[in-house]
């Protein structure tokens, strides 16, 4: 059993856990997610690691309430416990493996919608333990719902907060807040955009237009998280990648998005499942390719 340490509640329907899972913690990276399972009849979560204590031994996850599970997950206290806490799993932030004084070298602008700001977290603030400030825009509809802003604002080079309503910070998308960026002279070598699949797809539009390499994380695609449920099949340029097992990250201005977002919606019916099944053979999964079950 994986013991919670802290429950709060973040924002509306937004939740943030430290969870003791000290093998997790010794050898996670930014950019990695766990899979959560309350009990042995509960459903396999997957969610990206926000923050973590190797001392401690423990794993910050922030979730959003969007089924039965996640609701479950909600009504949870310190003292409760996960029955299973996997991980890490998914390849970690590319950052991570770069030359130091390279990154030092580069302006880096993180891009981050709604519970996108957990996954973006982590990988600022390795960047800022290693000397790099990065520049990070978050969005969210109105202020109430911006989440992790006290932290975020400790770690990032400059902090760009927006809102929908235009209530607080910049008044309007992030791909606004970009533009207006860009506007008055700043250059970015690279950008990293965690959120909605529709905002990651604008977002990608606009930098690609703007010349700024970006890569994308697509965990919101994500179902079974080990490759088995074909669920978060896409195509990154030619090639078939799978997000969980291949990803999460990947070269934004490949992704084919509009395609991503179709399977998201047929993914939700059986029929939906049967039919991508059908017409994707073997590619359907991850993995071996070959896995059983009727999915």
């Amino acid at each position: 059993m994986y013991k919670i340490r802290k429950a709060e509640k973040l924002a509306d329907k937004i939740y943030l856990m430290d969870v003791e899972a000290p093998r997790v913690a010794r050898h996670c990276e930014p950019g990695q997610f766990v899979i959560v399972k309350l009990d042995e009849k509960g459903e396999r979560i997957p969610l990206t690691i926000c923050d973590y204590d190797r001392e401690e031994g423990t794993i910050t996850i922030v979730f959003q309430t969007v089924g039965a599970s996640t609701e479950k997950f909600a009504a949870l206290k310190a003292g409760d416990a996960f029955q299973d806490f996997t991980g890490p799993l998914g390849c970690p932030s590319e950052l991570v493996h770069e030359d130091i004084e390279s990154l030092k070298q580069k302006k880096i602008l993180f891009v981050g919608g709604g519970v996108g700001s957990a996954p973006v977290y982590p990988q600022v603030k390795w960047l800022k333990e290693h000397g790099v400030d990065a520049d990070v825009i978050i969005g969210a509809k109105t202020k109430d719902m911006l989440i992790l802003e006290d932290e975020m604002r400790a770690v990032a080079g400059n902090y760009y907060p927006c809102t929908d309503d235009g209530t607080y910070g910049h008044a309007g998308m992030v791909t606004t807040m970009v533009e207006e960026l860009v506007n008055e002279g700043k250059k970015y070598d690279l950008c990293v955009a965690i959120g909605p699949v529709i905002m990651m797809k604008f977002t990608c539009l606009l930098t690609k237009k703007l010349g700024i390499p970006t890569v994308v994380s697509m965990n919101p695609i994500m179902v079974d998280g080990t490759g088995m449920c074909g669920a978060c099949r896409l195509h990154v340029g030619d090639e078939i990648k799978f997000a969980c097992v291949d990803g999460p990250e990947f070269d934004g201005h490949l992704v084919n998005f509009d395609e991503a977002m179709k399977r998201q919606q047929m993914y939700k019916t059986q029929e939906g499942r049967a039919l991508l099944k059908l017409q994707e053979g073997d590619t359907h999964h991850g993995g071996c390719g070959n896995c059983g079950g009727d999915e």
